[in-house]
Protein backbone atom coordinates (compact mmCIF):
# COMPACT_ATOMS: atom_id res chain seq x y z
CA UNK A 1 0.00 0.00 0.00
CA UNK A 2 1.66 3.19 -1.14
CA UNK A 3 0.18 5.97 0.98
CA UNK A 4 -2.19 5.78 3.90
CA UNK A 5 -5.70 6.35 2.65
CA UNK A 6 -7.79 7.85 5.43
CA UNK A 7 -11.03 6.16 4.38
CA UNK A 8 -10.36 3.07 2.26
CA UNK A 9 -13.37 2.41 0.06
CA UNK A 10 -12.74 -1.35 -0.13
CA UNK A 11 -13.22 -1.64 3.66
CA UNK A 12 -16.60 0.03 3.26
CA UNK A 13 -17.75 -2.87 1.05
CA UNK A 14 -18.58 -4.71 4.29
CA UNK A 15 -22.28 -4.23 5.06
CA UNK A 16 -22.64 -2.09 8.18
CA UNK A 17 -19.19 -0.50 7.91
CA UNK A 18 -19.33 3.14 6.91
CA UNK A 19 -17.00 6.08 6.63
CA UNK A 20 -16.58 6.57 10.40
CA UNK A 21 -15.73 2.92 11.12
CA UNK A 22 -13.38 2.59 8.14
CA UNK A 23 -11.57 5.82 9.01
CA UNK A 24 -11.37 4.95 12.71
CA UNK A 25 -9.99 1.49 11.95
CA UNK A 26 -7.42 2.82 9.48
CA UNK A 27 -6.14 5.53 11.80
CA UNK A 28 -6.00 3.25 14.85
CA UNK A 29 -4.15 0.45 13.06
CA UNK A 30 -1.81 2.85 11.20
CA UNK A 31 0.37 0.17 9.61
CA UNK A 32 -1.12 -3.32 9.10
CA UNK A 33 2.40 -4.77 9.16
CA UNK A 34 2.53 -4.04 12.91
CA UNK A 35 0.50 -7.21 13.46
CA UNK A 36 1.96 -10.60 12.63
CA UNK A 37 -1.50 -12.22 12.42
CA UNK A 38 -4.95 -10.81 11.87
CA UNK A 39 -6.16 -12.49 15.06
CA UNK A 40 -3.86 -10.22 17.03
CA UNK A 41 -5.95 -7.20 16.02
CA UNK A 42 -8.97 -8.50 17.95
CA UNK A 43 -6.88 -8.82 21.09
CA UNK A 44 -5.23 -5.44 20.56
CA UNK A 45 -8.62 -3.73 20.37
CA UNK A 46 -9.73 -5.51 23.56
CA UNK A 47 -12.43 -7.75 22.14
CA UNK A 48 -11.06 -11.04 23.46
CA UNK A 49 -11.84 -12.57 26.82
CA UNK A 50 -9.58 -12.27 29.83
CA UNK A 51 -8.22 -15.52 31.18
CA UNK A 52 -7.98 -16.43 34.85
CA UNK A 53 -5.83 -19.38 35.89
CA UNK A 54 -4.91 -20.42 39.40
CA UNK A 55 -4.26 -23.97 40.49
CA UNK A 56 -7.08 -26.08 39.12
CA UNK A 57 -9.22 -23.05 38.26
CA UNK A 58 -9.19 -22.01 34.62
CA UNK A 59 -11.88 -19.83 33.05
CA UNK A 60 -12.42 -17.05 30.55
CA UNK A 61 -13.94 -13.87 31.91
CA UNK A 62 -15.32 -10.73 30.33
CA UNK A 63 -13.64 -8.97 27.40
CA UNK A 64 -10.32 -7.37 28.31
CA UNK A 65 -11.23 -3.82 27.13
CA UNK A 66 -7.58 -3.11 26.39
CA UNK A 67 -6.68 -0.89 23.51
CA UNK A 68 -8.57 1.85 21.73
CA UNK A 69 -12.03 2.34 23.30
CA UNK A 70 -13.26 4.46 20.37
CA UNK A 71 -12.35 1.79 17.83
CA UNK A 72 -13.98 -0.87 20.00
CA UNK A 73 -17.18 1.22 20.12
CA UNK A 74 -17.15 1.74 16.34
CA UNK A 75 -16.69 -1.98 15.68
CA UNK A 76 -19.46 -2.84 18.16
CA UNK A 77 -21.80 -0.39 16.45
CA UNK A 78 -20.99 -1.83 13.01
CA UNK A 79 -21.60 -5.34 14.36
CA UNK A 80 -24.95 -4.23 15.78
CA UNK A 81 -25.92 -2.90 12.36
CA UNK A 82 -24.89 -6.17 10.73
CA UNK A 83 -27.04 -8.16 13.16
CA UNK A 84 -30.10 -5.92 13.16
CA UNK A 85 -30.41 -3.66 10.12
CA UNK A 86 -28.64 -5.17 7.13
CA UNK A 87 -30.27 -7.81 4.99
CA UNK A 88 -27.25 -8.57 2.82
CA UNK A 89 -26.51 -12.24 3.31
CA UNK A 90 -22.97 -13.09 4.31
CA UNK A 91 -21.30 -15.80 6.36
CA UNK A 92 -20.43 -13.18 8.97
CA UNK A 93 -24.08 -12.21 9.45
CA UNK A 94 -25.24 -15.84 9.48
CA UNK A 95 -22.68 -16.71 12.14
CA UNK A 96 -23.69 -13.67 14.19
CA UNK A 97 -27.39 -14.55 14.02
CA UNK A 98 -26.66 -18.10 15.22
CA UNK A 99 -24.65 -16.69 18.13
CA UNK A 100 -27.46 -14.24 18.91
CA UNK A 101 -29.90 -17.14 19.31
CA UNK A 102 -27.50 -18.98 21.60
CA UNK A 103 -25.78 -16.22 23.62
CA UNK A 104 -27.92 -13.10 23.28
CA UNK A 105 -27.55 -9.94 21.26
CA UNK A 106 -24.75 -8.17 23.14
CA UNK A 107 -22.39 -11.13 23.28
CA UNK A 108 -23.05 -11.94 19.64
CA UNK A 109 -22.34 -8.31 18.70
CA UNK A 110 -18.99 -8.44 20.54
CA UNK A 111 -18.10 -11.67 18.70
CA UNK A 112 -19.03 -10.14 15.34
CA UNK A 113 -17.07 -6.96 16.21
CA UNK A 114 -13.97 -9.06 16.91
CA UNK A 115 -14.46 -10.93 13.65
CA UNK A 116 -14.86 -7.61 11.83
CA UNK A 117 -11.48 -6.48 13.12
CA UNK A 118 -9.95 -9.77 11.97
CA UNK A 119 -11.53 -9.41 8.52
CA UNK A 120 -10.68 -5.73 8.06
CA UNK A 121 -6.95 -6.19 8.82
CA UNK A 122 -6.06 -8.21 5.69
CA UNK A 123 -8.37 -6.00 3.62
CA UNK A 124 -6.34 -3.00 4.78
CA UNK A 125 -3.13 -4.83 3.91
CA UNK A 126 -4.07 -6.08 0.46
CA UNK A 127 -6.73 -3.62 -0.70
CA UNK A 128 -9.17 -6.39 -1.69
CA UNK A 129 -12.95 -6.09 -1.40
CA UNK A 130 -15.11 -7.96 1.12
CA UNK A 131 -15.91 -11.55 0.17
CA UNK A 132 -19.33 -12.33 1.63
CA UNK A 133 -18.89 -16.07 1.70
CA UNK A 134 -15.31 -16.33 2.97
CA UNK A 135 -15.69 -14.10 6.03
CA UNK A 136 -16.60 -16.55 8.77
Amino acid sequence: MGGLELCPKYVMTIPGVGVATATGFTTAIEDPANFARSRSVGAWVGLTTRRFQSGEVDYDGHISRRGDANLRALLYEAASVILSRTHAESDLRTRGLRLREKLGFKRAAVAVARKLAIIMHPMLESGKKFNQHAAA
